[in-house]
C-alpha cells in the first residue's frame, strides 16, 4: 500500500514538477551558468565565453557599469523599503476596518481594495501617469484648490521614486489586506472578549492581542510584498525610462536595458544573479528575525 500510494503520488506530481523544472529551474540555472560567461544575446549559447567572475568584478567594480548597477541596487532597495513599510500598515488598518461588522462603508472599502488589485499594472502605470502630469493633472489640480504649488511628481529626481512608490501602494493594498483579514478570522473573539472584561481598551487589544497574533500573518506578507517589490517594471518601463537622472533606474529595468538594449547578457544575468541573492538573503534575515521574537 505504501509503494503503491507514493507510487500514485509520484505520477500526479510529475507534471507539475516537470513545468517548475522547465520553465523556472532551467531558466535560473541558465542565468547562473551565463553571469560567469561573456556573451551576447544576439548570438547563441554555444559563442559564450567563460570569463570567471569578471562580470560581477564589473559590476561592483568603479567603473560606469558598476555605478549605475549600485545606483539601480540602491533604487531598488528604496523601493522595496518604502512600499513594505506603506503597505503592512494600511494592510492591516484596512482590514480591521473591513473585518469589523459594526463600521459603516465596510462592503464599500471591500469592493474598492479589491478592484485595484484586479487592475492590470500596464493600466495602472498608464492611468496614474496621467493623474501625475505637471499641467493639467488632477493631484496638482486639487493640490491647488487648497492653495499648494504644484509638484513635480514624476519629472523631479528628488520625487519620482516615492511617486512610483503609492502607485505601487495603490494597487497592491487590496491583495494585503485580503491577508490581513485572513489573519484576523484566526483570532479566537474570546480573547477580546476576555480583555474587554479586564478593562482593556481598543488601543490596548490591539497591541496585545492582535498583532501577536498577526505576526505570522505579517511575516507572509513581509516577504510577498518584497519579492513584488523588487520585480517592479511596467511602471518605470512606461512612465519614467529609468529618470530623471537614473532616480528611478530599479534593477529590473536596468537588467532588461543591459541584457536586451545592449546585447550584454553575460553582465545582465551577473546583475539577476546579484538581484537574486539580495532577494534570498533579505528574506532568510527575516525569517531568522521572527524565528527569535518566538523564541523570547
Amino acid at each position: 500500500m505504501t509503494n503503491g500510494y507514493r507510487a500514485s503520488a509520484g505520477i500526479m506530481l510529475a507534471p507539475a514538477v516537470t513545468l517548475i523544472g522547465v520553465f523556472i529551474l532551467l531558466p535560473m540555472l541558465l542565468t547562473v551558468w551565463l553571469s560567469f560567461n561573456d556573451w551576447s544575446t544576439q548570438t547563441p549559447f554555444s559563442e559564450a565565453r567563460f570569463v570567471g567572475l569578471a562580470n560581477f568584478q564589473d559590476i561592483f567594480g568603479s567603473t560606469s557599469v558598476g555605478r549605475d548597477f549600485k545606483g539601480a541596487l540602491v533604487n531598488t532597495a528604496i523601493y522595496t523599503a518604502l512600499s513594505v513599510a506603506i503597505i503592512l500598515p494600511l494592510s492591516v488598518l484596512f482590514g480591521l476596518l473591513v473585518y469589523q461588522r459594526d463600521v459603516g462603508g465596510g462592503t464599500l472599502l471591500r469592493t474598492v481594495l479589491f478592484s485595484t488589485y484586479m487592475v492590470p499594472m500596464i493600466a495602472v502605470a498608464l492611468v496614474w501617469s496621467k493623474l501625475y502630469s505637471p499641467s493639467e493633472g488632477p493631484f496638482n489640480q486639487m493640490l491647488g484648490l487648497i492653495g499648494i504649488d504644484p509638484q513635480p511628481w514624476l519629472s523631479s529626481p528628488r520625487s519620482a521614486l516615492i511617486s512610483i512608490v503609492l502607485l505601487n501602494v495603490w494597487q497592491q493594498v487590496g491583495y494585503f489586506t485580503v491577508l490581513a483579514i485572513a489573519g484576523l478570522t484566526q483570532i479566537p473573539g474570546s480573547l477580546y472578549e476576555a480583555a474587554t472584561l479586564d478593562g482593556a481598551n481598543r488601543t490596548e487589544q490591539f497591541r496585545f492581542i492582535t498583532l501577536p497574533l498577526l505576526r505570522r500573518t505579517l511575516l507572509f506578507s513581509a516577504v510577498i510584498a518584497i519579492i513584488n517589490a523588487v520585480q517592479v517594471f511596467e511602471p518605470v518601463a512606461l512612465i519614467t525610462q529609468g529618470g530623471p537622472v537614473g532616480s528611478t533606474n530599479v534593477l529590473t529595468y536596468h537588467i532588461r536595458r543591459v541584457g536586451i538594449e545592449r546585447a550584454q547578457g553575460g553582465l545582465g544575468s551577473a546583475m539577476a544573479v546579484m538581484l537574486m541573492l539580495s532577494l534570498v538573503v533579505v528574506v532568510c534575515a527575516l525569517f531568522a528575525f521572527m524565528s527569535r521574537k518566538d523564541d523570547e
